[in-house]
């Protein structure tokens, strides 16, 4: 194993997703030992598993992939939101040109991973039995990976079939002529009833909270544009880092109030022909002025009422709980439209909950709906669930999240107080979820490799964030986010403190440009915050 204070690896990454990847290969660019482990028989992250039926990205591909240049050249996308069997193929392809698969073990779970302060080095053990040394840790493990489970009274008395999109069979389930009920209506239960409202013979979309949703306006790939950007990836890379979002489209046009109506249902027209989360930036304040975001919301309000024929089932469909943009905005390729088949039934679950599911199918408490499938769309137990799962813990035997109860506590959403050597990526913090993620990796990895480079060429073993760097860090984000909207609504970006009810807000609200340059000015001094060994 170890002697003389040498690692079996400089580097172990964890996860083999899309950052996993890049990760992975990044690190060995660049002259380091790196070994990955993944939980899933091969490459692919959140796109190897969430296979459920629909599943497509919300971003375009021009900004959701590396962007290493012969990989952006090489590679030809067809959809301007690819669904989920193009992105697992792309990945696989990535994974062939970087021969990412020679550094990985599949099918394993990291068990734990121990800091040894005498060495400055992890030990990290698997389910397999065996262990290893690195001297850093790159949790690639996603923000949005760990499902929750259905926690549903008689779930096991069902003696139909049920299903979680977020760990879907990679074989055809055979869902056609069948009666199917989908519980959920986030993101990934509207992609997922959308696709099936064609191919069950009753679909029923079970609705505790209605979303804001808005058309993608899917199409094939601009190759033209595609070309454009492949002859100069770095360039697009660079302008993609000096945006809000990390993506390009139509942006904030100004406040609210400085448009006359006219105007304002103009802009509005613009953006949902646009298509997308162009629909988060039209005014300036639509994200913190209830004013201007109901402005945007009785627009997206008015175009349900304007697709769903039938009144009733219109009002059920129609988000009065949050404001436009404090819940991840979803974007469909024709959701709305589907309740205008005669095989499909909105059930207000928020009204009418559900009790209990029975043999035959789910029991609310006015209803009893037969039903030959259950498909579970619960989401995620965002930004903390995959970094506990894995078991880290440091010289005092603490596991990273422990201190985490009143809500995140990193430094640039890379590090956290008293676990050396340990980076997440993309976690709370930076502006991951809030951005396009990819871009986000892209960054956060490029920081971490420079880090260590930093290191390597000074005989530095250890580097963690001092404490006094990550509460001013934590103060800053709590700062930016005082006066937005989303932070008083409940969502998976909001860590809620139940004795007090204060709430603190995950990820960086700054947008990508300004977390840039806060690290940028980091690294220009010296690696400041950073404690170095």
């Amino acid at each position: 194993m170890t002697s003389q204070n040498q690692p079996d690896y400089d580097v172990a990454v964890i996860g083999a997703g899309m950052g996993g990847i890049y990760a992975s290969h990044q690190l060995r660019q660049k002259g380091f030992t790196a070994h990955g482990i993944e939980a899933a028989s091969d490459v692919g992250g959140v796109w190897f598993h969430n296979r459920y039926p629909g599943a497509r990205v919300d971003i375009e591909p021009y900004y959701y992939c590396l962007f290493d240049p012969e990989v952006y050249r090489e590679w030809v996308w067809t959809e301007r939101y690819p669904a989920q069997p193009e992105i697992l193929a792309y990945l696989n392809w990535v994974a062939d040109k970087f021969g990412t698969r020679d550094h990985y073990e599949f099918n394993t779970w990291m068990t734990g991973a121990i800091w040894d302060p005498a060495l400055d080095l992890y030990v990290i053990s698997t389910d397999k039995g065996s262990s290893f040394t690195a001297r850093f840790l790159v949790m690639a493990t996603g923000q949005l990976s760990k499902s929750r489970k259905p926690q549903f009274a008689g779930l096991d008395d069902f003696a139909g079939e049920w299903f979680q999109t977020a760990h879907w069979p990679d074989h055809d389930v055979g869902l056609a002529g069948k009666r199917v009920a989908v519980i959920g209506t986030g993101s990934t239960g509207i992609q997922t009833a959308t696709a099936l409202a064609g191919v069950a013979s009753e679909l029923l979309v079970f609705q505790r909270t209605a979303n804001f949703s808005v058309p993608a306006h899917n199409a094939a790939l601009d190759r033209e544009a595609y070309d454009a950007y492949a002859l100069d990836p770095a360039g697009l890379l660079s302008q993609l880092l000096a945006g809000a979002s990390g993506t390009i489209m139509p942006t904030y046009e100004g406040l609210a109030a400085s448009f006359t109506p006219q105007e304002q249902q103009r802009l509005l027209e613009d953006r949902w022909a646009f298509g997308g989360h162009s629909m988060n930036m039209i005014f300036n304040d639509q994200g913190s002025n209830m004013e201007a975001n109901t402005v945007v919301a009785e627009f997206v309000r008015d175009k349900i009422r304007g697709i769903v024929t039938d009144p009733e089932t219109a009002a059920k469909l129609l988000p009065y709980d949050h404001p436009v943009g404090t819940r991840r905005l979803v974007v469909d390729t024709g959701y709305y439209e589907i309740f205008n088949r005669d095989n499909v039934t909105i059930v207000d679950s928020s009204a009418d909950p559900i009790e209990r599911i029975t043999e035959q199918g789910i029991q609310t408490g006015g209803a009893h709906y037969d039903v030959d499938v259950i498909i579970f769309a619960l989401g995620f137990q965002a930004y903390t669930g995959a970094l506990e799962n894995a078991n880290v813990s440091n010289e005092k035997g603490d596991r990273p999240t422990e201190k985490w109860s009143r809500g995140p506590q990193t430094y640039l959403g890379l590090m956290t107080h008293e676990f050396p050597n340990m980076f997440v990526i993309a976690g709370p913090g930076s502006p991951s979820t809030l951005s396009n993620v990819s871009v986000a990796n892209t960054q956060h990895i490029h920081f971490v490799t420079d880090l260590l480079c930093h290191m390597a060429e000074r005989g530095l073993t250890r580097v963690e964030p001092s404490e006094s760097a990550q509460d001013a860090w934590v103060a800053h984000i709590a700062d930016l986010a005082k006066n937005m909207l989303r932070l008083q609504v409940d969502n998976y970006m909001v860590h809620v403190n139940a004795d007090d009810n204060s709430r603190v807000f995950m990820p960086y609200p700054g947008g990508v440009a300004a977390y840039v340059e806060k690290c940028e000015a980091i690294v220009a001094d010296g690696y400041a915050g950073f404690e170095f060994s």
